[in-house]
């Protein structure tokens, strides 16, 4: 099994933790690119699908580097709807 479906499969699957690295690698798999949210934007970034016309907006966490339950829920339920998975 690949490292992206391994994570595909924790991401679908809610089980283990999931890290921001992580995440961006999977995204990054299925066609989004991280775009900061202008000069201030802090720990908010979006990551947006050119081909598709879809945007995620998210926190990235912090102090630590690992997406929490809600963040994975929200990712894993827009993938679903736009039939990325």
């Amino acid at each position: 099994m690949s490292k992206f479906q391994k994570i595909l499969d924790r991401i679908i699957n809610g089980s283990g933790t999931i890290t921001y690295t992580e995440l961006i690698y999977v995204l990054s798999k299925l066609g989004y690119k991280e775009i900061k949210t202008g000069k201030t934007s802090g720990s908010r970034v979006a990551f947006y699908n050119d081909n598709k016309k879809l945007l995620i907006r998210l926190h990235k966490p912090h102090p630590g580097n690992e997406l929490k339950d809600y963040q994975i829920k929200l990712i894993c339920a827009h993938l679903e709807q736009n039939k990325l998975l």
